[in-house]
C-alpha cells in the first residue's frame, strides 16, 4: 500500500494537488493583502523576488 501512496504523492495527482494548494494559498494571501509564501510562489513557477515588483 505504501508503494501506491508514494507513486501518487510523486506522480501526476500529487503534483496536481500541490499546484492547486499553492494557487489557493497565494490567492488567499493576495486577497488578504499579505505577501504569499515563497514556497507557494515557486510551486506555481513564479519568482518570489519578482512577485513584489509586479504592478496592478
Amino acid at each position: 500500500m505504501s508503494a501506491i501512496r508514494n507513486s501518487v504523492r510523486t506522480g501526476f495527482f500529487g503534483r496536481a494537488f500541490a499546484v492547486l494548494g499553492a494557487a489557493n494559498a497565494v490567492s488567499a494571501a493576495v486577497e488578504a493583502g499579505r505577501r504569499p509564501r515563497a514556497r507557494d510562489l515557486r510551486e506555481l513557477g513564479i519568482d518570489p523576488t519578482a512577485f513584489g515588483q509586479a504592478s496592478r
